[in-house]
This record gives C-alpha cells, sequence and structure tokens, in this order.
C-alpha cells in the first residue's frame, strides 16, 4: 500500500548530507516493487524512488561546506520520491551546471544500466548487432544512441509504428513492429540467418521468450525489466535454448561492487556524452506533486505515453 506520510528528523552523521528534492522521475523500476513483483528484494516499510536530482541543504560535521547550495543526485541512499534525502557523501554525485534538472533527475537508472551493459556486460563493438525489445521507452531510446556511440547494429522491436522514424534517427539499424512482422523471421533475415548476437527483453513472458529465440548460437540475452508482470520460465528458455546464455541483469549487482572511484566515473562519462549532444533524454510530459501520487502512477502506464511524468518535490 503506498501512501504519504510524515517523518521526524533525525540527525546527520558526519559524512551524509542532507538534500532538498527538486524533481524524482517515475521509472518502471519504481513501480514494480511497488505492485509487489519484487517482493524478495523489498524491505517494508520502503519509500520509493531510485532518482532524482536535489539541492545540499544540511552536513555533517565531516563534510566540505563548499557543497552548501550544490545540485547533487543523492543516490544509494534513501529513497527519492520524499522532500529530504539523506545519503553518504561520497555515493553523491555533483551536477554539471550544464546540465539542467530535468535531465539530472533521470541520468542515473537507465543510462547507467545501458551504459554498463554496453561497455562491461556485453562489450559491444561494430560486429555485433543487438535487438532491443520495448525500444520506444526511455532505455531503448538510449540503446539506439548508444549504437551511434559503440558502432554496434540495433534491431529496434515495437508493438506500432509510433516510434520508427524516431528511433532510426537516434541510431536503430532496423526497426521491427510485432503487430504486422513476425520478430524471429525478421530478424533471421535482416542477419542472413545467423540471429542477432546480443538481446535486451524489457517485457518478460512471451515477448521475452521470442527475443531470446532471436539470438545466435553463443549469444547473450539480458532480462532488464518486466513491464508485463510475467516472469520468463527460466528453465524452459534454458532447453530450448542451451547455446545462449540467458540471464536477469540487475544494476543493483553492480553497485554493490563498485568502487567509489568508479561510481562517479561512470557519471562523469555519461554527463560527458550529455553535454557533447551523443546522448539526449526525453524532456518531461508532465510534473506532479507528491501528494498527486496515484494520478501520477496512473499516467505512467498508460499505453502510448511518450516522455516521463516527474514528481516536483
Amino acid at each position: 500500500m503506498l501512501q504519504i506520510s510524515n517523518r521526524a528528523y533525525t540527525p546527520l552523521l558526519h559524512d551524509q548530507i542532507l538534500v532538498r528534492m527538486k524533481l524524482s522521475p517515475i521509472n518502471p523500476s519504481d513501480l514494480i516493487p511497488i505492485r509487489g513483483t519484487y517482493r524478495h528484494r523489498i524491505q517494508l516499510p520502503a519509500i520509493p524512488g531510485y532518482e532524482g536530482v536535489g539541492v545540499v541543504e544540511d552536513i555533517g560535521t565531516s563534510v566540505s561546506p563548499t557543497l552548501l547550495g550544490r545540485r547533487i543526485l543523492p543516490l544509494r541512499g534513501e529513497g527519492t520520491w520524499q522532500q529530504y534525502v539523506k545519503t553518504q557523501v561520497n555515493l553523491a554525485i555533483p551536477v554539471p551546471d550544464d546540465i539542467d534538472d530535468e535531465i539530472a533527475s533521470q541520468i542515473y537508472i537507465n543510462p547507467v544500466t545501458a551504459w554498463l551493459i554496453c561497455t562491461e556486460e556485453l562489450r559491444l563493438t561494430s560486429d555485433d548487432v543487438l535487438v532491443v525489445n520495448a525500444c520506444g521507452s526511455a532505455i531503448g531510446r538510449i540503446f539506439a544512441q548508444l549504437a551511434k556511440v559503440f558502432g554496434y547494429r540495433l534491431i529496434a522491436v515495437v508493438r506500432n509504428d509510433t516510434y520508427t522514424e524516431d528511433l532510426r534517427s537516434l541510431g536503430a539499424w532496423a526497426v521491427v513492429n510485432t503487430s504486422k512482422s513476425s520478430l524471429v523471421n525478421t530478424v533471421l533475415e535482416l542477419t542472413h540467418g545467423l540471429g542477432a548476437t546480443a538481446g535486451i527483453d524489457s517485457i518478460g513472458g512471451q515477448d521475452g521468450e521470442q527475443l531470446v529465440n532471436c539470438i545466435r548460437p553463443g549469444g547473450t540475452a539480458l532480462s532488464i525489466g518486466l513491464l508485463s508482470d510475467i516472469p520468463i520460465d527460466w528453465a524452459r528458455i534454458y532447453q530450448q535454448n542451451r547455446n545462449v546464455t540467458v540471464k536477469p541483469y540487475w544494476l543493483k549487482r553492480w553497485v554493490e561492487g563498485v568502487s567509489d572511484t568508479r561510481w562517479h566515473q561512470t557519471f562523469d562519462e555519461i554527463f560527458s556524452l550529455v553535454m557533447e549532444n551523443k546522448l539526449t533524454l526525453q524532456k518531461a510530459k508532465k510534473q506532479f506533486g507528491l501528494w498527486e501520487y496515484e494520478k501520477a502512477i496512473q499516467e505512467t502506464e498508460q499505453p502510448g505515453r511518450n516522455g516521463k511524468m516527474l514528481f516536483n518535490l
């Protein structure tokens, strides 16, 4: 059950900062635990929200006063769907002046996930073909743009033609509308019978299984979301595709093991892409007050939505 509540203020630890939140987006990764899909990974009560941007209003005794008034991404601390967030200073990400609040608020979950998949998990190059379903989504658009950065060929999978031209202009090599064409047959035709090198599934269920069937022997399929709320039958997929590596990709696992240096370096790399106009993120479709959370979530889940819903805190 999601509800608004007030909490008593507790003093900061010596290495903490208090951030007055400005904007926080609503992502599918926020809604999945709210719907109860990841019960085993969420300890209740919990505050939703994985990302957002705010301004440092208070600091612990060991924190430099130069951070006061700075725009910060207060990550890996408390949930960001609240007016004030505490986090450790070594985990907070300062925001460059050239990046506005709407873009800064979205710079973590989708950009970092896509960047790490391309650079560390799959190590994609110009020799690779990547197939991505739900590609009209925020993260799908990022994979399309990263195709220009890394040189891989992207096959964008959609269910209608709403985003076809946009995805092509962003960097997609081909766009497959599954309401008109067979995904597997089209991918095989595009790749001369070989199949894609790798795939990214954000949907689960039958859509996820079809994507796995597009991958060539020795390739990899990653599950990064569950928009359908229907889990993939991993055991059956493994039996049918023994020559394809199929596994979930959880940003959380990288976060738990990353050094502070690499953590900050990753954001520096993404900030650079944004400032060099190699990566653009969608402007918000609408902003809501936190008390409007029910309406905000309803509009987020509307089909065909184009642009993020943000909480203006």
